[in-house]
């Protein structure tokens, strides 16, 4: 049974879809699943059947000035509110036992986490189900270090911002008219060109990280899962939420993209098609029976082989090995670029992994390129990986990109690992630049070759820094920057590990609910 209801909050109403299970005795009371979602809730009916299936009542709301829902679309300002009076609404309803768990992803996963601060007069959800988490206005348009993540900010903004309906495709239309489209200066006046008014859109570059949610996380106390991908824009931040969790908390990190199973990653096997839901299900049940999970556990995939490790086995960043990026255990070699020019009229693109050497003698390579040999053996990362640039810019402002590439025996190039790090100092200043390059989880065969490239943009993932001080979103000034490394005080910090099948999860629903 279906029906569609208005919680009040704030002096607006939610449009509320509530889906309540087929049959069972009369005046049964039963637990409930909140999904709190700006992408529109009718998008949820399949999963809502799927938990109504299972016995429990499944709450789907549109947030506050999307679609059905009355008020001002002001994305991350009212979830806390308007959670904590939808959970007050669902707990007085006959129909709930009391018991709820909130659940979501994305965006949706942000309003499930912010209830576990005050989910109705200081109770909380009893569960918390969070999938690739986007965790704040700041946490979600820049990397820690700082530097603006232009694409995919301008897709959401583009398909969902200001608006009370979406649009997926807006960006990607006129990127077909236009494929200039991000170059133009200033960043901050991209609305001007989508053609439509984004009023929002200069709130979002003002807004710092402040990693609010993991910040308070010790301090939580309701039962966690936090469900990610190491291919996804997110992917440290789910990490980091699950270690920092103060209550229990579980991990499921497989090798995917922010679209889960359905954006497989390099090295990702048919083992890897995890019945995301169907786990869920069984850990919600265990919240909502009473006993949930103790501890702090999980799984991780690891790409290139079909099995799931637990999440212990996570090789702690103090624990990687240092590999210097020249010679050393791995055979490193610097094929061109210590000294190199970031220029930002020809910026190094993030849509391309071809790395070619400068057309011209004498020109100035756009980024440091080294090679490892081919690896002896099969070699597993498994944890927070990290690069070590000795370096100097003759720019008060400097961003560093590095990306690893896997390099097969045929020379074919996936994408392994990407980070970045923002310096301001005074030019010429050396220092050594750390690079933190997220979660890995693969295996790499024998003969694999990883390329490094160190570089001063990666665009349009990222805006480009003008490499004057200037706020790169209102910046019109665009400067090239000349980098120096010093290759022998440069190093790789990789999460290196010796797994075996013997030491794989078993029954992987089974690691995750008990």
């Amino acid at each position: 049974m279906t029906r569609t209801v208005r919680v009040p909050s704030g002096g607006v109403f939610l449009a509320t879809d509530v889906h309540l299970p087929p049959t069972g005795p009369a005046g049964h009371p039963y637990p409930a699943v909140l999904v709190r979602t700006p992408y529109g809730r009718r998008a949820h009916r399949h999963e809502a059947r799927a938990w109504t299936a299972l016995g429990f009542a499944a709450v789907v709301q549109d947030v506050r000035g999307r679609y059905g829902s009355g008020g001002d679309w002001r994305p991350y300002t009212h979830e806390e509110t308007d959670g904590a009076a939808t959970l007050r609404w669902i707990r007085g309803r006959r129909w709930s036992n009391g018991r709820v768990v909130a659940a979501g992803s994305s965006y949706a996963a942000y309003c499930a986490l912010v209830t576990a601060a005050d989910g109705g007069d200081g109770v909380p959800p009893d569960g918390i189900v969070a999938a690739v988490p986007a965790l704040g206005t700041g946490e979600t348009a820049r990397e820690p270090s700082g530097a603006e993540r232009l694409l995919g900010r301008a897709g959401w903004w583009a398909a969902h911002g200001d608006r009370a309906d979406s649009d997926p495709a807006a960006l990607d239309r006129l990127l077909s008219k236009d494929p200039g489209l991000l170059a133009h200066l200033p960043v901050g006046d991209l609305p001007a060109r989508l053609g439509r008014a984004l009023p929002s859109w200069p709130g979002i570059w003002k807004a710092r990280r402040t990693d609010r949610i993991v910040r308070d996380a010790p301090a939580a106390r309701t039962p966690l899962l936090a469900i990610g991908g190491t291919h996804d824009p997110f992917a440290a931040d789910t990490l980091a939420l699950w270690r920092a969790w103060g209550g229990p908390a579980g991990l499921l990190l497989g090798p995917w993209g922010h679209r889960l199973a359905r954006d497989p990653g390099p090295g990702a096997r048919p083992e890897h098609r995890v019945d995301t839901g169907g786990l869920t299900a069984a850990w919600a049940r265990a919240v909502c029976e009473g006993s949930p999970p103790e501890g702090r556990r999980g799984a991780v995939s690891l790409a290139g082989t079909p099995h799931w490790f637990p999440a212990d086995a996570l090789v702690e960043p103090a624990a990687a090995r240092r590999f210097p990026l020249a010679a050393g255990p791995l055979d490193i070699t610097l094929l061109y670029g210590a000294g190199f020019r970031a220029d930002p009229d020809r910026p190094v693109r993030s849509d391309e992994l071809r790395a070619d050497p400068p057309p011209t003698p004498g020109e100035p390579a756009d980024r440091a390129l080294f090679v490892t040999a081919p690896l002896n053996r099969d070699t597993d990362l498994l944890g927070p990986a990290a690069a070590e640039l000795h370096a100097t810019a003759d720019t008060p402002a400097a961003d560093w990109f590095v990306r690893l590439v896997a390099l097969d025996p045929q020379g074919r190039a996936e994408p392994l690992a990407l980070g970045t790090a923002r310096t301001t100092r005074p030019p010429g200043t050396w220092s050594t630049v750390t690079v933190p390059l997220g979660p890995l989880a693969r295996r790499l065969p024998a003969g694999t070759r990883i390329r490094i490239e160190a570089a001063g943009h990666h665009f349009p993932a990222h805006a480009r820094n003008p490499h004057t001080g200037e706020d790169p979103v209102t910046a019109v000034r665009l400067l090239p920057s000349h980098r120096t490394l010093r290759p022998g005080a440069c190093a790789l910090l990789l999460p290196v590990t010796e797994l075996r099948g013997t030491d794989a999860v078993p029954d992987l629903f089974q690691e995750i609910r008990t």
